[in-house]
């Protein structure tokens, strides 16, 4: 399975282990933990896009 990842320029961390990683296959998004990819979750665009907005909105300010 050949998947391109792709992380955010502002993930942290020397080696670049601190991060989300996102992929595209087959019309899913996969997410990914870079210290730990070997778990990975699958969902929609609408999804994430809808997860995205709340966050954008403050909807999650709360958990942080």
């Amino acid at each position: 399975m050949d998947i391109q990842w792709r992380k955010s320029s502002k993930s942290s961390g020397a080696e670049g282990n601190h991060c989300l990683e996102l992929a595209e296959r087959n019309g899913e998004i996969l997410l990914r933990e870079s210290d730990d990819p070997g778990v990975v979750i699958r969902t929609t665009p609408a999804r994430l896009r809808a997860l995205l907005d709340g966050a954008k909105a403050g909807e999650f300010d709360d958990l942080t």
